[in-house]
């Protein structure tokens, strides 16, 4: 019996550090006691114990009058072991999967490099009239749907974007406000944009810190996508990409 109190009340320490760890973000990236109090609903007493025990770690990391908490080095350390083997492509297959299981169209994920984006995975679809890119597809961002999401929510100073539009027919004062109308709705849409007949719908996913990590992105025909459908295909996208983005390690 008293070993098992014991273990219980072990666990218990495990999982109020835990919820300390987790009450910073990248906005509260420090945070004081008072602060850490009303994030998670421990006495004073108990929440410096477990303060303790975790800058010993180095989990966290205190300084300043009045005190205040950062994460420390060790958590550095495990997102460095985390993300070294991380594989998007993997990581995003059963997502990838129902958005291409729910739409019945091609679903694909697309990942930025540099002035282009790259498709690393794809699910064609089985309909007779459909489209595809290809796993190893390269195009420049600017151009279509996947691309032009990725790029609304990177942050691009206006000389640089010009670069990007260099050799397409885009006006970048149009540009710019395309992005920002893409950003507010949350996703992109494109049609005709680089195969005649086709629509493509893309969503951002995002990894830790709120950086864009790449796309979501639905093709299909003209004939099988109107407004409607592309707003069901968003709202899709967009479910997905947010449980996708979290298991990136996206709050």
């Amino acid at each position: 019996m008293a070993n098992s109190e014991k273990s219980s009340d072990g666990v218990r320490a495990v999982d109020r550090a835990l919820d300390i760890l987790m009450a910073f973000t990248p906005a509260d990236f420090e945070l004081s006691v008072s602060d850490l109090i009303k994030r998670v609903d421990l006495s004073r007493p108990t929440l410096y114990r477990l303060l303790y025990t975790l800058e010993q770690k180095g989990f966290v990391t205190s300084s300043g009058d009045p005190q205040k908490f950062r994460l420390g080095p060790s958590v550095a350390h495990l997102s460095h072991v985390w993300t070294s083997h991380l594989d998007i492509s993997a990581l995003a297959q059963p997502y990838l999967r129902r958005v291409w299981e729910e739409s019945g169209e091609t679903a694909a994920l697309f990942i930025p490099q540099g002035m282009y984006r790259m498709c690393a995975a794809e699910l064609p679809s089985q309909n007779p009239l459909s489209f595809r890119r290809g796993v190893g597809y390269r195009e420049k961002m600017v151009l279509g749907a996947s691309g032009r999401v990725i790029l609304a929510y990177t942050d691009l100073a206006p000389e640089q974007l010009r670069e990007y539009l260099e050799g397409t027919p885009f006006d970048a004062q149009a540009y710019a406000q395309e992005l920002q109308v893409t950003r507010k709705r949350g996703y992109a849409t494109s049609k005709d944009e680089l195969i005649t007949g086709a629509v493509a719908v893309a969503v951002p996913i995002f990894d830790t810190g709120d950086r864009i990590a790449g796309s979501l992105a639905v093709f299909g025909p003209s004939v099988r996508m109107d407004d409607k459908r592309v707003a069901e295909i968003a709202a899709l996208l967009n479910t997905e990409s947010r449980k996708l983005s979290q298991a990136l390690g996206h709050r």
